[in-house]
Order: C-alpha cells, then sequence, then structure tokens
C-alpha cells in the first residue's frame, strides 16, 4: 500500500513538474526576431504576473489613432532583481519600448527594454534579451 501511494504521489508530482513547460512559450513562437520595432508611448497599465509581465502602452499611430500595445517583460521576480518594480514605472510615464513584433501581427510585442524620458535605460528581462545577448 505504501509502495503504490509513493508511486501515485511521485507521478502527480512529476505531472504537476511538466504542465509549466508545455503551457511556456518560446520566443520564436509568438515574436519575430526579423521584425524589430521601437515605439514611444504612454504606460497605462501594468500587470506583474507571472510567468511574464505585461506592459500596456498607448501609442499613437502616424494618423493620429492610439493604439494600446501589449509589451511582454521578463517574470515579477526578474524585474526587481533587474530594478524595474512598480515605483520605478508610474502609470502615465512616457517611454520608448525596443523590442520584437508578434508574429501574429496584433498590437503586441516582447520588450528589450524601455528608455525613460530622462534618457535612463531599464531592461526588461525574459525572452527578447537573449536574442543578440544585449543586458
Amino acid at each position: 500500500m505504501r509502495t503504490k501511494l509513493a508511486c501515485v504521489v511521485a507521478g502527480v508530482g512529476l505531472l504537476l513538474a511538466v504542465t509549466p513547460v508545455w503551457t511556456h512559450h518560446s520566443f520564436s513562437a509568438e515574436f519575430d526576431v526579423n521584425k524589430p520595432l521601437t515605439m514611444t508611448g504612454t504606460l497605462v497599465k501594468w500587470e506583474m504576473i507571472n510567468p511574464h509581465s505585461w506592459f500596456h502602452i498607448d501609442i499613437e499611430d502616424a494618423d493620429g489613432t492610439v493604439v494600446t500595445w501589449m509589451v511582454e517583460g521578463g517574470s515579477p521576480n526578474e524585474l526587481i532583481r533587474l530594478g524595474v518594480t512598480k515605483n520605478t514605472l508610474a502609470i502615465g510615464t512616457e517611454l520608448t519600448i525596443e523590442g520584437y513584433h508578434a508574429k501574429d501581427g496584433t498590437p503586441k510585442a516582447v520588450g528589450r527594454n524601455f528608455t525613460l524620458s530622462d534618457g535612463q535605460r531599464l531592461f526588461l528581462g525574459g525572452s527578447a534579451n537573449r536574442i543578440g545577448g544585449e543586458r
């Protein structure tokens, strides 16, 4: 009976350990390294959630239309280690984003870094910073 229980517990533990690997995506599955982008906008929302943070940025198009982009950053833990906390960026902050556009053409990107209006550069961690090796 103990052996059977141990096998069940081990099996459940293995399934729980493997689930995040199935649900996580790679950079190349969602974003296009051949579509780098640089855009300037205003931070309207910040979701500091696992496994990635999401920055919602209002970007004004050439015709004056405002589009809200979702920019993926690293995990909350990674951002905090890089010095990016909820106190670093307030809603309404203007920033320039460098990153890569989503393959599906939606207003979504993965960010490499943000540059603030005072010139301060904030690295966003995550998969985009493993492309090209810059930190």
